[in-house]
């Protein structure tokens, strides 16, 4: 018994004090691919848009835009110098007339009514354009 006891002794082996961190971190690094995966796969099914409010005060007198959605535009002065509403076949067409309503009428702002059905792209683009031309108040029309 001796004999085993003096080779317990000598052959003690040291306990280790160290964590090992390789598990943890590959752990963590899963994790964190998980949270940046899901959300970048998930799509809103309602998009909130807000909701106009009226002016407090309306202009008196505005060179009206509508666009519809099957690309009918049509421009008039509306207010109390009041001129009926032309149809246009095409953009160039409108613009010419806006150029010349807006060079008559320097001081009138311009509205565009865009329908619901009609394309964002459209809107967008007369918004641009009359910009373009110097307008400096341009309005959308709302219901």
């Amino acid at each position: 018994m001796a004999n085993s006891s003096s080779m317990r002794s000598g052959r003690r082996s040291k306990l280790k004090a160290e964590i090992n961190v390789v598990p943890y971190i590959d752990v963590m690094l899963v994790l964190l691919i998980i949270f940046m995966a899901v959300p970048a796969n998930e799509t809103p099914n309602v998009v909130n848009l807000p909701r106009a409010e009226k002016s407090t005060l309306p202009p008196d007198t505005y060179i009206q835009i509508s666009i519809k959605p099957n690309a009918e535009l049509s421009i008039g002065v509306h207010g109390k110098e009041s001129a009926p509403a032309e149809n246009m076949d095409n953009r160039a067409a409108l613009l010419a007339r806006l150029r010349t309503l807006h060079q008559d009428n320097p001081d009138y702002p311009v509205l565009i009514a865009g329908d619901r059905e009609s394309k964002y792209e459209e809107v967008i683009e007369m918004i641009s354009e009359a910009k373009k031309m110097g307008i400096a108040r341009v309005g959308l029309a709302t219901q």
